[in-house]
């Protein structure tokens, strides 16, 4: 009889939103408004970059953390928006993905509680159950999105070691305002407790008043972990590439987990990195301002509630006046009108469903045809 396998694995779900694209996939001609993907190509400098590197024999191992070139190139960038970082407390790391699981790897032992802010990307819960640690959902939902600090507190304890905070927010698209984050802020002053803010979407922001954590409180650095990408702002999702700034004591521990699981990120990838830091991203940016304005309209004009998103590119309508569970109505759009979205479910909420619209105009405007018309009809029913 076989040894029993790590029972954090088997306490994990497979993604949602993978299943949900999944379905749609199996629906011939179904329009999917469900994956945070942009639409566009990597900037052809960034893929010239890249081949330049190839072609110049950049294909042996390269330092774990990153290149010192990108590294200082990364340092730099931060310091741009008020962010102070060395080159030393950067790790470069294989998307996001890969800077959080080493950060949780690095920050957690068995039994620590993570506060988590839902609806929340679902990673943040599956990164802390692998690593025999707690979540502790943080509901946002009653105070449109943002921090109550009250209900916060009542959140917290002597076992919590970290707090994820995600701005602009996925699936909300909400920005946290700033007293929501000197809420965390006070909290963290006072508990010890570690801010890790997932960054990654820090560059779509379609509204005023947008500060990152970690510039408003700098103060705190000794207990702040900053995590970026370069997978939305220049359409590198396939690359997997991304980093982690903390101060020196914690990058060097989250550059230890980071060796150990993966090495380091591919060699001649990092050109093509440095090469992003000096493409501005505005003209996607101001495609996904247009349609974020469409899907607006269109959700108003569906009668679909919905806390405007003033960043990233998601809407997060709310679904609930129908009496169905977020995935059954999800899997209804897709089955009757041929058009995906995610459950809020995926995200720990129940009652709403995300639009992604990184999408093809055509696409989006098909798909938000689609679901007005599956929403009339769910309407007449009711009537």
């Amino acid at each position: 009889m076989p040894k029993l396998l790590n029972t954090a694995l088997g306490s994990l779900r497979p993604s949602g939103i993978r299943r949900i694209n999944a379905l749609a996939a199996q629906r011939p001609g179904c329009i999917a408004l469900a994956l945070g993907e942009p639409d566009f190509g990597t900037p052809a400098p960034i893929v010239d970059a890249a081949a330049l590197s190839l072609a110049s024999g950049a294909t042996h191992y390269p330092p774990n953390a990153g290149t010192p070139e990108l590294r200082r190139a990364l340092a730099r960038y931060m310091a741009a928006s008020g962010l102070a970082y060395e080159p030393d407390e950067v790790v470069v790391t294989c998307g996001a993905t890969e800077a959080l699981a080493a950060t949780f790897a690095a920050l957690l032992n068995p039994g620590d509680e993570v506060a988590i802010l839902t609806p929340a990307f679902g990673l943040y819960e599956s990164l802390a159950l692998m690593n025999h640690a707690v979540p502790v959902p943080v509901d946002t939902e009653p105070h449109g999105f943002q921090i109550d600090e009250a209900a916060l507190r009542r959140r917290i304890s002597p076992a919590t070691k970290a707090i994820v905070l995600c701005s602009p927010g996925n699936p909300t698209g909400c920005v946290l305002s700033t007293g929501s984050l000197d809420a965390i802020a006070r909290l963290a002053s006072e508990t010890g407790i570690y801010v890790v803010c997932d960054d990654v979407y820090n560059r779509l922001v379609y509204t005023g008043g947008y500060a990152r954590f970690a510039a408003l409180h700098g103060e705190l650095r000794d207990r702040i972990v900053v995590v970026d990408s370069f997978s939305k702002p220049w359409a590198m999702t396939g690359w997997r590439l991304g980093w982690v700034a903390a101060c020196a004591d914690v990058a060097s521990e989250i550059a230890k987990a980071h060796q150990f699981t993966v090495s380091s990120v591919p060699a001649f990838e990092m050109p093509a990195a440095e090469c992003a830091l000096t493409c501005d991203p505005a003209p996607m940016l101001e495609a996904y301002r247009a349609r974020r304005e469409r899907v607006m309209a269109a959700l108003r004009d569906m009668g679909l509630p919905l806390v405007e998103p003033a960043g990233a590119f998601y809407a997060f309508p709310n679904v609930g006046r129908f009496g169905l569970p977020s995935d059954a109505f999800c899997e209804r759009a897709i089955e009757e009108a041929g058009v995906a979205l995610v459950p809020g479910t995926c995200f720990g909420c129940e009652g709403y469903v995300r639009l992604s619209y990184c999408v093809a105009d055509e696409d989006l405007d098909e798909g938000l045809r689609r679901l007005a018309s599956f929403v009339a009809r769910l309407s007449d029913k009711d009537a």
